[in-house]
């Protein structure tokens, strides 16, 4: 049972539909689930078919990729299933856009995931202009989620997510923790049509602590959530301290939300990179022409 004090919505982060079967067990509750190659990638089913040595063509991936979210939609018809467009440096924004829209229509209670980039943002201010509900991902800076807002002015509350990725800044030494609550500050001057989505989430405190943080949501792997599940969704207390060891701070910046989302600084060395490793499972799957 959900509990009481929790505004938070808890999403989780998986390609595989019986994890999403079982943390509904568990928790009694599931607001949504968000989905992208690498999981699709790790789905037990397709990790079968590659063991036998039959990769997929193109139209197979698409067509089981949607076949994965439409039993997972099935699952939360309330909630909100992510689901990611296929980009590399050489999609242009029409290529994304015409993606997105088609993604859009497997399922009725989708967002579509486009990466932070220049094209990417292109598509989301036309996806939300159409009224499709959009999540940017690969998020690690505070002016990305400032041009998601720009970029996206007028959607609806609930129509965009942006996902910034804890873990990986943890990885490089840097409190990720700080852009989830640098970004809720910053956003919180805004018009509420934009919401950070929590993503990256390693471990239990990643997922304490964007609670204490009042967070929109939360997307995290099935391992954390069961942990969660196990202590009885242990919500955080006053005297909660997030233990953030030697990881560096990252300052909170002065943001002016009303300027045109082409003028702020979107580039980010580990959006470049999150784009290719997504890229680089995704045609894991594909049989070569």
């Amino acid at each position: 049972m959900r509990p009481a004090n929790l505004k938070t919505k808890i999403f989780l982060d998986s390609g595989d539909v019986n994890e999403t079967k079982e943390i509904i067990s568990a928790l009694g509750f599931l607001d949504g689930q968000t989905t992208n190659p690498t999981l699709i990638a790790k789905n037990p089913d397709a990790q079968k078919r590659l063991a036998e040595g039959n990769k997929f063509s193109a139209e197979e991936i698409m067509s089981f990729y949607k076949s994965v979210v439409s039993e997972v939609s099935n699952l939360i018809p309330e909630g909100s299933v992510s689901v990611e467009v296929y980009a590399d440096k050489t999609s242009t924004a029409d290529d994304l856009f015409e993606q997105g829209r088609e993604m859009f229509r497997w399922i009725p209670n989708a967002h579509i995931k486009y990466p932070i980039t220049k094209t990417g943002l292109e598509a989301a201010s036309r996806s939300a202009t159409e009224g499709m509900r959009v999540n940017m991902t690969l998020c690690f800076a505070q002016e990305q989620a400032a041009a998601i807002y720009a970029a996206t002015y007028g959607a609806k509350k609930g129509g965009v997510f942006v996902s910034p990725f804890v873990g990986r800044l943890d990885d490089k030494g840097l409190n990720g923790m700080d852009l989830i609550k640098n970004i809720t500050i910053m956003y919180g001057a805004g018009d509420g049509h934009a919401q950070v989505l929590a993503a990256s989430i390693r471990n239990l405190d990643h997922l304490l602590y964007c609670l204490q943080l009042k967070c929109d949501l939360i997307t995290a792997p099935f391992k954390v959530l069961k942990e969660w599940a196990e202590t009885g969704m242990k919500m955080p207390g006053n005297d909660y301290i997030y233990p953030s060891h030697s990881l560096a701070p990252i300052e909170y910046q002065e943001i002016n939300l009303d300027k045109p989302w082409q003028e702020y600084n979107i580039t980010h060395e580990m959006t470049d990179a999150g784009i290719d490793r997504f890229a680089a499972d995704w045609n894991s799957l594909i049989k070569a022409q």
